[in-house]
């Protein structure tokens, strides 16, 4: 064209198409993310995964642009009603040039959509509207499953939380027993568990999480009549049990209850997240390590080299032709005798009482977040090939690692 020096970096300024470069560069990634970058000369722009795996929320006026992983941040920030707030679509953009204009562009041909919805359950903020109303739900959908727990003996359990995350649901399982209860008796809640809010045992790095998890939690002395009341508690999620085995059990046992019912608003956490979070190996889960230690004490010890022997076999396949094998750990037992492996698993040294876990069932996710429906976290559905693979070569490093004994 004849431009020579600036002349060609002015032509560039003025003629970039960053909706092509994203169309170029975006058909080879796999996984979930929210890209958002800005060029050297002012050319903005976010690109959300074709899955939707991973959130996004955007708000625009006059004077700002503003992108969120979370709506109530936005609503907030600017005092908005949720209907002013904008989702960025499976695989869209939101692109603003250096003037100020701004479109949304579809960038990538949405795949199946696969929203995590253990954003909903666990790490998005409690006060969105719907996150609201589904983590309710969860509680509610549970109260079947407490009341077998706890033997129907209503009159004689006390309710309560783990802060923080699980309160919301929590209040969802108080309103579903308020509903059952017969009328005139009374639905005994206490605040049972304390926790230090400045720190995070989930997100904590592995050499410093079982010290941590033993000094974050604390009781109410005295809040419920010892060796007579059932005490339910109940939390988000049982990822690793870390948690349960360091603290929460032991110091619940010092308020001597009848039974320490422990319910998860979650499904048993069973898979690897490989798509932001850091839960890549297979055995950091507990619910993992219960289901071979099942397969162990029955005797079935081959199943575990025969899903080795296949996911070997596959390792240098394009990732597109994996099959995910590692769901047959799973598979020949319930839920319930996983939970029950799970609570001996979980139980400290010299705890004598009785202990149950409830999860929520799949089908109890689905219907409470029903516009969430990635689940591979508790199902191995992994939404993308990526996932697939993934997961089998952690199920390869673990195997290679395995010690019986361990189990």
């Amino acid at each position: 064209m004849g431009l020579k020096d600036l002349d060609i970096t002015r032509y560039i300024e003025e003629h970039i198409e960053v909706a092509n470069i994203l169309r170029q560069s975006a058909p080879v990634w796999d996984g979930g993310y929210v890209v958002m970058g800005v060029t050297g000369s002012g050319e903005t722009f976010v690109l959300r995964d074709p899955w939707g795996i991973r959130p996004a929320f955007w708000y625009a006026d006059d004077e700002v642009m503003a992108v969120a992983s979370e709506r109530p941040v936005l609503q907030t920030a600017f005092a908005l009603e949720c209907e002013h707030i904008h989702e960025l679509r499976p695989g869209e953009a939101l692109l603003m040039r250096r003037d100020g204009s701004l479109h949304t562009e579809q960038i990538l041909e949405p795949k199946r959509f696969s929203a995590c919805s253990f954003e909903r359950i666990y790490f998005s903020r409690g006060n969105d509207r719907d996150i609201y109303r589904e983590r309710k739900a969860l509680g509610r959908s549970l109260v079947p499953a407490v009341l077998k727990a706890i033997q129907g003996e209503l009159a004689d359990t006390v309710f309560s939380h783990i802060p923080n995350t699980a309160e919301t649901a929590y209040f969802g399982m108080m309103e579903a027993l308020h509903e059952l209860a017969p009328q005139g008796s009374y639905i005994r809640a206490e605040k049972v568990v304390w926790k230090d809010i400045k720190m995070r045992t989930f997100i904590a790095e592995g050499g410093s999480r079982n010290d941590l998890a033993a000094h974050v939690y604390d009781i109410t002395y005295d809040s419920i009549r010892r060796h007579e009341d059932n005490l339910v508690v109940i939390d988000d999620s049982i990822v690793r049990g870390t948690t349960l085995r360091e603290s929460i059990i032991r110091i619940l046992d010092r308020l001597h209850p009848k039974r320490i019912v422990i319910v998860s608003s979650s499904p048993q956490v069973r898979f690897p997240d490989f798509y932001g979070i850091d839960m890549s190996n297979m055995d950091e889960f507990i619910a993992f390590r219960a289901a071979v230690a099942l397969l162990c004490d029955t005797g079935q010890q081959d199943k575990l080299r025969s899903i080795y022997d296949r996911c070997k076999a596959q390792a240098h396949l394009p990732k597109e032709m994996m099959v995910n094998y590692v769901r047959e750990v799973y598979e020949g037992f319930t839920d319930e005798e996983i939970a029950t492996q799970m609570a001996e698993m979980l139980r400290p040294e010299g705890v004598e009482t009785e202990i149950h876990l409830v999860f929520q069932p799949l089908e109890g996710l689905h219907t409470a977040c029903p516009e969430t429906p990635g689940d591979w976290y508790f199902s191995g559905d992994y939404p993308t090939p990526g996932g697939i693979m993934r997961v089998n070569e952690a199920y390869i490093r673990f195997y290679e690692n395995f010690t019986p004994t361990l189990f």
